[in-house]
């Protein structure tokens, strides 16, 4: 287990753990939650050894083997499924131990290395890095391709990857949501749920940590303290020790009120949508841990907008995508919607189907490629773009920013410079902060400076791309009031599903270069993303088996013979019109003896596969008997290659027999 004991942690001068202690148990899986800087990624250091306690007694079990996910942009040319393969760090110093023993001719080494190899899973690595790699949302084609051929996200993405590549009993995670999609999301959720040794995840995403962790580790003030249940159970628990904190009480409760007010009014449009009702679960929710929103870095609330078109957009035979030395590259087409005010629609899809692409062509970043996209008078955008430095100049401050945009604007609000201090301090930019370039600034801190931006200009329409990649839960909660109070229209691409539920009355699912309305909630998504997952992997597993067939042929030639099938047409049942009983009586023994001498070959070459199966399983037991007997070095040398082979020969004459069976399935 993982002890601490009075541990004290600095960073610099500044104590981010002081007498802490706490114990977490083999096995389990903990979300480590706090404010960001709180001292989460202080406590990883000290998990993977980076880091020293500065007092106290830290203890983790020796013998643990650790993963983790490397936080540098891997630069290489290796194929992608090598560079996932090589994460099994048992696997790799295998082959490397093997390649010395051969080249000194050790044969005893040689044997134990085999053993070794076989235990350690050689014989299928390389498709369990594949499986890895499609289950993170590439696509067969590109399993092969150079890692440096990738984006900086689908990089990371090989390196998290990677990580879950390697054997471990604790594996740590920060944030690993980030540069993943929904459907790349949900199957990380489900892989987690299968580990078995412990886990510790930092995340900000609350349906995630919902889904994958047992117990939560609170970072607050300096002391740790460790809730049992997943992070909901925790917001119900610290809420309930929060309201028994009387300085609080009164903050508390202008939370509440505020929740209540939007709840009352949600409440009587809950029957028009599945989604609704999805909805006020989530502000229930909310009602419940209001307190924790004292908590949060900031409040704020968007202003009402000037005026609200309706319809907001009108979208007719629209194509959207990009162009590339004057060509132009499609990405949706034949796009016809409306957006109406009020509208609350989330965004769907997999990463490169075209979602930023939608958004960033409404926002005006982006060129319309050919149909009509028909503005309402007066529409106003707030633009919330998923890279911040797309609307931000790294050089500038905030305060400088501010400035031009009231100059751009001209609406008469409040520019003197002190207004525009006083304005970005209530989004937590006080004191020197304001002449900090924002180049210099956080991930959080970008997002805070631009939803002050959004804020001032007052829109009646939110385009929000991937708001919350880089807000802690609270802030996040606080957005979601925030949008939840807004009365103009929303448009949201996001990959937290708890700011889905709870802003989203409808879904625009874009794919397969269409943008089609979704008819469900995101439970109903959830399980369409399992669906499709298992399609795309039975479809990859097919494709590798038709590769792999031609090639493994030969290594069991000698084995049984290779048969090419010819699927036969089902037995009619039905009688052929105009022929007589008896004649229908012959015609169907006709069609059973040509039935019976397709599927005879196809009979004896799994007769002949079974057979060869059950001789090499009593062949690999008698080596393994003639391993547990002393011997001399080159006869274990040669036990063990043999084992090897034999290893590799079952493997070929399985896949055969899979692709045997299912023939004859298919000719019954």
């Amino acid at each position: 287990m993982i002890n601490l004991k009075n541990v004290i942690l600095r960073r610099g001068s500044k104590v981010l753990l002081d007498q802490a202690s706490v114990t977490l148990n083999p096995g389990e899986k903990v979300g480590l939650v706090g404010r960001n800087g709180a001292g989460k990624s202080t406590l990883f250091a000290l998990f993977n050894g980076t880091l020293h306690e500065d007092g106290g007694d830290f203890d983790m079990p020796k013998a643990w083997r650790m993963a983790q996910v490397a936080q540098n942009m891997p630069e290489t040319d290796q194929p992608a499924s090598e560079f996932v393969l090589e994460g099994d760090t048992r696997l790799a110093e295998l082959r490397q131990r093997l390649v010395l023993a051969e080249e000194s001719g050790d044969g005893m080494e040689m044997a134990h290395v085999y053993t070794d190899l076989a235990d350690a899973g050689d014989h299928d690595a390389l498709p369990r890095a594949e499986a890895l790699i499609l289950g993170l949302g590439f696509r067969v084609d590109e399993l092969n391709n150079p890692v440096n051929s990738f984006s900086g996200g689908w990089r990371m993405r090989l390196q998290l990857a990677r990580a879950l590549m390697c054997p471990s009993d604790i594996l740590i995670l920060d944030e690993p949501t980030n540069h993943l999609d929904l459907d790349a999301l949900v199957w990380l959720e489900a892989w987690l749920q299968r580990y078995s040794g412990t886990m510790i995840v930092i995340s900000h995403d609350r349906e995630f940590l919902d889904a994958v962790t047992d117990v939560t580790l609170h970072i607050d003030h300096a002391k740790l303290t460790r809730y049992g249940g997943n992070y909901s159970a925790f917001e119900i628990l610290r809420a309930q020790q929060m309201e028994l904190q009387a300085a609080s009480f009164s903050k508390q409760q202008d939370k509440i009120a505020h929740l209540q007010k939007f709840i009352n009014r949600f409440k009587a449009q809950a029957s028009k949508a599945k989604q609704a009702q999805s909805r006020v679960k989530a502000l229930e929710r909310m009602e419940k841990v209001a307190p924790l929103l004292a908590d949060a870095e900031f409040t704020f609330g968007f202003k009402e907008p000037n005026n609200l078109p309706n319809p907001m957009l009108a979208i007719s035979e629209a194509s959207f995508g990009y162009t590339v030395e004057g060509e132009t590259k499609p990405i949706l087409q034949g796009v016809s919607k409306s957006v109406l005010a009020g509208q609350r629609i989330g965004i769907l899809g997999a990463n490169g189907q075209g979602k930023s692409t939608l958004v960033k062509t409404i926002a005006r970043t982006m060129p319309l490629l050919a149909g009509t996209l028909t503005e309402g008078k007066g529409l106003n955008i707030g633009y919330f773009a998923q890279q911040e430095l797309d609307v931000l100049h790294p050089n500038d401050n905030p305060l400088e920013h501010m400035i031009r945009l009231a100059k751009e604007l001209g609406s008469g609000e409040p520019s003197r410079e002190q207004d525009l201090r006083n304005y970005l301090g209530t989004f937590n930019f006080s004191g020197d902060m304001v002449k900090q370039a924002v180049g210099t600034m956080s991930g959080g801190e970008k997002a805070r400076l631009v939803l002050a931006m959004i804020v001032w200009q007052r829109p009646n329409l939110l385009l929000l791309d991937e708001p919350t990649n880089h807000l802690d839960l609270a802030t996040r909660e606080a957005l979601s009031m925030a949008l939840n109070e807004f009365e103009g229209t929303v448009m949201l691409v996001s990959h937290d599903r708890a700011l889905l539920r709870a802003v989203c009355d409808e879904f625009w699912m874009v794919g397969r270069g269409k943008v089609e309305p979704f008819d469900g909630d995101l439970d109903d998504y959830q399980k369409y993303l399992l669906e499709e997952s298992k399609r795309l992997r039975e479809e990859a597993k097919n494709a590798a088996r038709d590769v792999s067939v031609p090639a493994q042929a030969p290594a069991v030639e000698a084995a049984k013979p290779v048969v090419t099938a010819v699927v036969a047409t089902p037995v009619a049942t039905n009688n052929t019109p105009g022929v007589s009983s008896a004649e229908q009586r012959k015609l169907d023994a006709q069609k059973r003896q040509q039935l019976a001498a397709q599927t005879r070959p196809l009979k004896r070459e799994l007769e002949q596969n079974e057979q060869r199966m059950a001789s090499i399983e009593a062949e690999k037991t008698q080596l393994e008997q003639q391993l547990s007997t002393p011997l001399p070095p080159a006869e274990i040398a040669e036990a063990g290659r043999r084992l090897k082979a034999l290893s590799d020969e079952v493997s070929q004459l399985e896949e055969r027999w899979l692709e045997l069976t299912h023939l004859l399935e298919e000719t019954a």
